[in-house]
């Protein structure tokens, strides 16, 4: 059985799935278009800005209670859907299933 990671840790692999998925460095990303909804600018600098504030955090020794884990997940969840509707994420292909 597989040992559950702590808050931190939990905290910390979300953040990097991010950093892996979303493309903070994309010169497209900086563009508006015609068709844009939702700014993916503006998603991107709010998730920048609260990984920031969460690496701040757990650099400090602060340890995010499951609460504060669950909001920034949904929000990542949230912009996510905001960058594949712009074109700048694909979109999860759906899990097999038997």
């Amino acid at each position: 059985m597989s040992k559950k990671p702590d808050r931190k840790t939990a905290m910390l692999h979300i953040i990097e799935m991010v950093k892996d998925d979303f493309p903070f460095d994309d010169p497209d990303r900086q563009i508006c278009g015609t068709s844009c909804v939702g700014c993916p600018k503006k998603l991107l600098e709010l998730i920048e800005t609260e990984i920031m504030h969460w690496e701040s955090v757990i650099d400090r020794g602060e340890v995010p209670d499951f609460g504060e884990i669950s909001r920034f997940a949904k929000l990542c969840k949230n912009v996510r859907r905001g960058l594949v509707r712009n074109g700048l994420v694909e979109k999860e292909a759906a899990p097999l299933r038997n």
